[in-house]
């Protein structure tokens, strides 16, 4: 018997590689463009470890080259749904009472094969099918799901450590059982490290799940459940079940097994779902826990103390990179006057320089959104700003998806604090700017709080530290991720622990304890080690 009381030791983050010419990383990584783009994947979906094929089959493009078809893809209907909520809770109990250091021992193999064997590919899979360029797709997958992995089993040792006191003639003891049922997993298509995460972060607790991906990140998250396979995950820990959202989440949330749900995706997609959830409390084992990331109107907020090359580069890393499609990038500037007229230089000039185009050009900064429908949604706004008369277009505005779908990187001035572009989320290349009067700082923080009903990222320009105060405690509710002279972007995990609340989610912190903890069932254990004779106590005694 391995009767070992083991700790795995705090890791460090997973070192991004730069892909700087002549380096070999680059050599490789366009090596693995070069194969991926020449094949055509037939993706399957992965129920109890095998692969089923339905027939009923669906076209994964490259979002810069639409034209270029990267896979077919089988989709689930309702009957494949059934069968992976079987094959999820048959894999149950096997795997729940697998000692924690087994199950994330094959965590950390999955982190050890993505970091090694299988860097490249992956990386080269998010650019192709998700139109990202190398540093983007490098801090996603590989980098932020080797950190999620191998910190979620260090914070896993941290939790099970976690036990109550034992007082005089007692041992007390706390046992985090996995949740009763499967957790359903919802995953978005801009971070696939993300998509990751959403599965095994429950499955390191004990876990089974059941994994709807995104038709637009189908190809890259195949290849993770893949390398899953290979790490040793168990089948039916992970079920691979890619399909119509509304059959596959019709199905999973009327199910009496479903433990828990975990999301990343849009407010109102979210909103929906819970409501079903709500509307099946009565037929479930237990009640559910709900997960979720959602939306954001994320701010650049300057105090008139603050260096304009600062905050200008702010803008354009924040609201342009991945082409504006983070929860967390940038949408909305609040700029004083005295700094307008060289911050908007400053983003003119930068813009300038930028170039957009395929990924695998390596020099493009910019690259395409990630479908039709995000391409004519984003269009939609940049069109009404350019109608409005209390708006206008600084710079970009124009869009092309003849080959792919692109749209320039688009600044919008606005007169109104209140204007469409400032207050709903567009996730796109666009940001909107708006200018206020110098003696008008803390009025605007108020119009800034208000003003959107998410509470994700933002971030505080100035030197002035008084000012900084100010906006920090202003401000409070309105970021969940508030950043001090930096864009509102890239939070690493167990350095920034990331998640918004308002409208943007339940705040569970992906990536560190709060969230695992959240796929515990913990149970309290009593044992008296001598226990009472009799029911009598002393104060029953005659005086």
């Amino acid at each position: 018997m391995n009767n070992a009381i083991f700790q795995f030791g705090k890791p460090v983050n997973e070192p991004v590689k730069a892909y700087a010419p002549g380096t070999t990383e680059k050599i490789a990584l366009k090596k693995a463009l070069t194969q991926l783009a020449s094949e055509e994947w037939d993706i399957p979906l992965v129920i109890g470890g095998k692969e089923v094929r339905t027939g009923n089959t669906g076209k994964v493009v490259m979002p810069h080259d639409h034209a270029h078809m990267l896979a077919v893809y089988h989709k689930a209907g309702e009957k494949e749904v059934e069968m992976a909520v079987d094959a999820a809770m048959a894999a149950h109990r096997q795997w729940a009472e697998l000692p924690w250091v087994e199950r994330a021992s094959v965590m950390m193999r999955i982190a050890e094969l993505i970091a090694t064997k299988y860097r490249y590919l992956v990386n080269a899979s998010l650019m192709l099918g998700q139109s990202k360029n190398p540093m983007q797709a490098e801090i996603d997958a590989p980098c932020e799901l080797i950190d999620f992995l191998r910190f979620s089993a260090f914070y896993a040792g941290q939790i099970y450590a976690g036990q109550p006191y034992s007082d005089t003639g007692t041992i007390n003891r706390m046992e985090y059982r996995a949740l009763e049922g499967f957790v359903f997993a919802l995953t978005p298509f801009n971070f696939t490290s993300i998509a990751g995460n959403l599965n095994l972060a429950p499955a390191v607790m004990g876990n089974v799940t059941l994994w709807k991906p995104s038709t637009t990140a189908i190809h890259s998250n195949y290849l993770l459940m893949k390398i899953f396979q290979e790490a040793g995950l168990p089948d039916g820990v992970v079920n691979f079940i890619p399909g119509q959202g509304s059959v596959i989440g019709r199905v999973a949330m009327a199910s009496r097994h479903l433990g828990g749900f975990h999301f990343t995706g849009s407010t109102a997609t979210f909103n929906h779902l819970w409501q079903q959830i709500g509307a099946n409390l009565s037929s479930y084992v237990s009640y559910p826990r709900i997960v979720g990331e959602t939306g954001g109107k994320n701010f650049i907020f300057a105090h008139p103390s603050a260096p304009a090359d600062d905050v200008a580069t702010a803008i354009v890393r924040g609201a342009f990179e991945y082409q504006g499609q983070k929860c967390s990038a940038a949408s909305r500037a609040y700029i004083p006057a005295s700094l307008w007229k060289e911050v908007r230089e400053r983003v003119g000039d930068m813009l300038k320089e930028i170039k957009m185009g395929d990924v695998m050009d390596f020099t493009n900064f910019v690259n395409a959104v990630i479908d039709e429908t995000s391409f004519d949604n984003i269009m939609g706004y940049i069109d009404y700003a350019r109608q409005a008369p209390d708006a206008e277009i600084l710079f970009g505005g124009g869009g092309d998806k003849s080959t792919g779908y692109y749209i320039e990187p688009t600044v919008i001035q606005t007169s109104n604090p209140a204007f469409k572009t400032m207050t709903e989320e567009i996730f796109g290349p666009v940001v909107t700017v708006y200018v206020y009067a110098d003696g008008d700082y803390e009025e605007t923080l108020d119009i800034c709080d208000r003003t959107s009903p998410y509470g994700l990222t933002g971030s505080i320009f100035a030197r002035d530290r008084y000012a900084i105060e100010t906006a920090f405690n202003k401000l409070r509710y309105s970021a969940g991720n508030f950043y001090i002279n930096d864009k509102p972007t890239g939070a690493v995990i167990a350095q920034q622990p990331f998640g918004g609340s308002r409208a943007s989610g339940t705040n569970d912190k992906a990536g560190g304890t709060l969230n695992l903890i959240r796929w515990t069932n913990p149970r309290t254990i009593k044992e008296t080690l001598v226990p009472p004779a009799g029911y009598g106590y002393p104060f029953l005694g005659e005086e």
